[in-house]
Order: structure tokens, then sequence, then C-alpha cells
């Protein structure tokens, strides 16, 4: 196992500034954006790297059967091709790995986690012309195939397997103590997929503050996506201290008082004090 850094800083402006464009574009790719939170995650993801992946998922699909019928077709073609024969899963120490986040590195191990999986299965379904979606239950994403009143859900993290209303129901009371609710089965966005993968990168990184710099490049991603939480500018700013920038830091935190000053007096009050015991550090 290899350790993961980011690429020069010079090619990380390039991938967030791509990584801004392709989110703010009129038909967003996820593909695209999963790969290049990839080029951010590792320096030796190049372009050629890139086309290898967009390359391996149309292999992928070439080896599903033309048109096999219904959402249960194609759900047990996927299982079939991915979870068998190619051996896609994940397990619970792929939990502990970054590149279990990393769409090409995905690819390449053919383990991963669950949303990860999901985004495979879903871009070769696509490919194949099958209807398939997200579907993010919380704790466990899965993927959907065909209409709400001919659902079928299956769960790439077990090579596919096909999920029932009792299966999801155990999912979901698992991961948050709730009942299932008819909402959680709706497909997920692609800009929500991005951000959760984000979300789970910045998981990672927190267990590991040699990692900040994990940290900081996953929160800077996610404030480029057009619906995310106004607190990630706060985290960012935090990072940026943490990590000896205390300038900018400081004008990130008056900024986030800012825009919280008006709903939440008291916050803005605190986070500025903050920003001044920043700029203090560089006496």
């Amino acid at each position: 196992m290899h350790a993961l850094y980011p690429p020069e800083p010079e090619r990380a402006a390039c991938i967030r500034r791509r990584f801004g464009d392709e989110a703010r574009s009129a038909r967003p790719d996820l593909v695209t954006l999963c790969l290049l939170v990839g080029a951010a995650a590792d320096g030796r993801l190049d372009e050629a790297g890139m086309d290898a992946a967009q390359i391996e998922l149309d292999r992928l699909a070439g080896q599903l059967p033309f048109a096999p019928g219904g959402p249960h077709s194609w759900a047990l073609a996927l299982a079939d091709v991915l979870g068998g024969r190619c051996g896609f899963h994940g397990s619970a120490a792929d939990y502990r790995r970054l590149e279990s986040s990393l769409l090409h590195e995905v690819l390449r191990r053919r383990r991963g986690l669950p949303i990860l999986l999901s985004v495979v299965w879903m871009e070769v379904a696509r490919r194949a012309g099958a209807p398939v979606y997200g579907v993010a239950l919380p704790g466990h994403f899965v993927v959907g195939f065909g209409p709400p009143d001919d659902q079928v859900l299956a769960d790439p993290f077990n090579g596919g397997r096909m999920l029932t209303g009792g299966d999801a129901e155990l999912l979901v009371a698992g991961a948050t103590g709730a009942p299932l609710d008819p909402s959680m089965l709706t497909p997920a966005d692609p800009f929500d997929v991005v951000l959760r993968v984000l979300n789970n990168i910045r998981a990672w990184a927190a267990a590991r503050p040699e990692r900040s710099d994990v940290s900081l490049w996953a929160v800077e991603l996610s404030l480029l996506l057009p619906s995310r939480p106004a607190r990630l500018r706060y985290e960012r700013a935090q990072l940026l201290v943490q990590r000896g920038d205390f300038l900018l830091g400081a004008a990130e935190l008056d900024a986030y008082a800012e825009v919280v000053s008006t709903v939440d007096p008291p916050t803005a009050e605190r986070v500025r004090g903050q920003a001044q015991a920043a700029r203090a550090r560089l006496n």
C-alpha cells in the first residue's frame, strides 16, 4: 500500500478550476467530477490516467448483455458482470483507506466504499442503457433500477446483492435508528453524490490530524459545488489556521462571521475573536 499525496500547487489549482467549471456546467458529469476528486488526492493521476478510467467504464459496459429486460434483469446482469466476474465489492477494511473514496483506485483495486462502488455500477449501467440511479440511504449508498412502482435496489458493496424492502429498512434502522421513509428511495442528485464522497474523505482525514492537507483540498472542492453547507467556510478557515496560514485563515473567519452575523450575532462575535487570535499569532 502506498501513501497518496496531492499534486504540486500549480496542478492542484488547475484541478480546482476544472472541478469548479464542471460543477457549473449545464450538464455536470459525475465521472469527471469523481476523477477530479481523485486527481486532487493523487498527484500521479494525470490526463492519461483519467482517460483510462473512462475507457475502463466503457469496457465494463461492453460486457453487459444487450437490453436484458426490466429492472430486475438489469440488476442481475450488473451483479453477474461487476460483482461476479469482475469481483467489485467492499469490506470493513476499505473504510480505513483513502483509495476507497477515489474512483480511479476503485476501478484498479475493484474495492471501495458503497458510494464509489455505486458510482461504478451507475456509470457502467448508464453506458449500457439501463434505467439506473443512485439511492442515498442513510449510512449506506445503493443503486436503484426502474421507476418507483417497479424499483429494484442493489447493493454494490455486497457484490450487487438485490435488496428487499425489509433489507433497506434494516440498513436505515442500523444507521439512524429510524424507520425507512419513502423519500430516501428517490434518485440522488449528482452533486449530492459528490458532496457525500468529499464528506467521506473529510471524515477519513479528520481521524488523521497529520493529513490536514487532505481535509483542506476536500473542503475547498466542496465549496465549489452549487449547494453546500455554509459552515464549510468556517471549517476551511480553521484548517488554514491549523496549517499556519494565519492571515488567510483570519480573513476567512471574518468572512464567515459576516455571513452569520444577521442570523446568529453571538457566533459571529465568537468567530471574529478567533480571527483576531489568528492574526495575533503572526507576531
